[in-house]
């Protein structure tokens, strides 16, 4: 089977990337021809795809005019069709798989597909298609505002960037797209890694017929082993940025003062957060900035379990299944995915976001019962090891493909 892998980063970004990276290998490591088609980047990694490329649209500098030529290739790039077209055109693909193509790729390549008679799998790993700025939040609170088309309400709330002009040009990508109508006309079937995300987009789409199909993100957890040894504290690793709730955590520290936090990660609201620490005179946290790799490991190796205090909606946060690949019990909210991948009283504990209070109880139950905090870790492990793997993800995937080719 010949696929092309179309996302509109081809370096490490992120959540969607890994999974944009990782579905690639697995299909080559069973045997598949698979092409790649993104944006040039100089941060991309080398490929041997590169040329078939297109330069992504740049809309954060230059004059009005230079704004509404980025803004035309948003909603329609032209030149990503011409490039696309010659890349089916050379490496004749079974099918085509794409990830996120909105404004650095634009849904015209769609149209190369149907005209090509190239069927097309698409995987949502964020709200872009039915949110303009792509969270269902915004300003510390959730939103579904834009719901019914309604999407002249992300100018009202400035809610892409905090910017009219970001708002402003994102709403009109989105009526453009909607009168378009990509998804339904070029697109045979949708992908989610969740639940939640699946009901919230019938939800959104209740006048459209959409084939939908749940395929969770890839990951491998049999290659971490679990530690035997415990530290002192508890963690988070992630972005500081306002959803994950970051603040809603230091708080919740505050009433827990015999625990202890390390915060792994950097971001735009690291500074406020510190303050914030700062200003409850607490000494129970420390602040370890970003760490990758084998220095993340070790940190996660020997923390006692991991919070996960997202605001938002979270789709399919990979920050749990690394914890669990190490044997590591993970307090969630309630949010998004999040309690799909976390069983109350088995792998974690799941509480009401937002809620200092359930927090601080959630963190004050597993600090002070290590037994319960260990025996949760190894249900996770369990957990992770028998849900998640190259071989479970290939299957699936390989069977959806298989019925859209039929």
């Amino acid at each position: 089977m010949k696929i092309i892998l179309v996302h509109k980063f081809f370096y490490l970004k992120g959540g969607a990337e890994r999974f944009f990276f990782e579905t690639g290998r697995i299909l080559e490591n069973h045997g598949h021809e698979v092409a790649y088609f993104s944006t040039l980047d100089k941060q991309n990694n080398a490929s041997q795809w590169s040329a078939y490329f297109p330069s992504a649209p740049s809309y954060r500098g230059g004059g009005v005019f230079s704004k509404i030529a980025a803004l035309f290739k948003i909603v329609y790039s032209f030149d990503a069709k011409k490039k696309f077209k010659k890349l089916v055109e050379d490496f004749d693909p079974d099918l085509v798989h794409v990830f996120s193509i909105n404004v650095q790729i634009s849904p015209s390549i769609l149209d190369v597909c149907r005209n090509s008679g190239v069927p097309v799998v698409a995987s949502y790993n964020d709200y872009k298609h039915i949110c303009p700025n792509y969270k269902l939040y915004h300003h510390g609170s959730i939103c579904q505002e834009c719901m019914g088309g309604r999407f002249y309400r992300a100018i009202v709330n400035k809610c892409c960037h905090d910017s009219a002009v970001f708002s402003i040009a994102s709403t009109i990508e989105a009526y453009a797209h909607s009168w378009m109508d990509s998804q339904r006309k070029n697109i045979h079937t949708v992908l989610f890694a969740s639940e939640f995300m699946a009901n919230k987009t019938k939800e959104f789409w209740k006048d459209r017929d959409v084939n939908y199909e749940l395929l969770r993100n890839p990951f491998d957890a049999k290659g971490s082993e679990v530690s035997e040894e415990y530290g002192d504290y508890l963690l988070y690793f992630g972005r500081l940025i306002d959803e994950k709730g970051v603040d809603i955590l230091i708080r919740a520290m505050s009433k827990v003062p015999g625990a202890k936090l390390k915060i792994v990660g950097d971001g735009p609201q690291e500074a406020e957060l510190r303050q914030l620490a700062e200003s409850l005179e607490l000494e129970n946290i420390q602040f370890l900035g970003p760490k990758w790799g084998d220095e993340l490991d070790h940190v996660l190796k020997l923390a006692r379990f991991v919070v996960v205090p997202s605001i938002w909606h979270e789709n399919f946060p990979y920050v749990i299944n690394q914890a669990f690949a190490f044997g590591k019990a993970v307090v969630g909210s309630n949010r998004g995915g999040i309690p799909e991948l976390v069983a109350h009283g088995e792998n974690g504990l799941v509480y009401e976001a937002m809620d200092t209070e359930a927090l601080a109880r959630c963190i004050n139950q597993l600090w002070s019962d290590p037994d319960l905090t260990v025996s949760f870790g190894r249900n996770a492990k369990e957990f992770v090891d028998r849900e998640f793997s190259d071989r479970r993800f290939y299957s699936t995937l390989v069977q959806i493909y298989e019925r859209v080719l039929a």
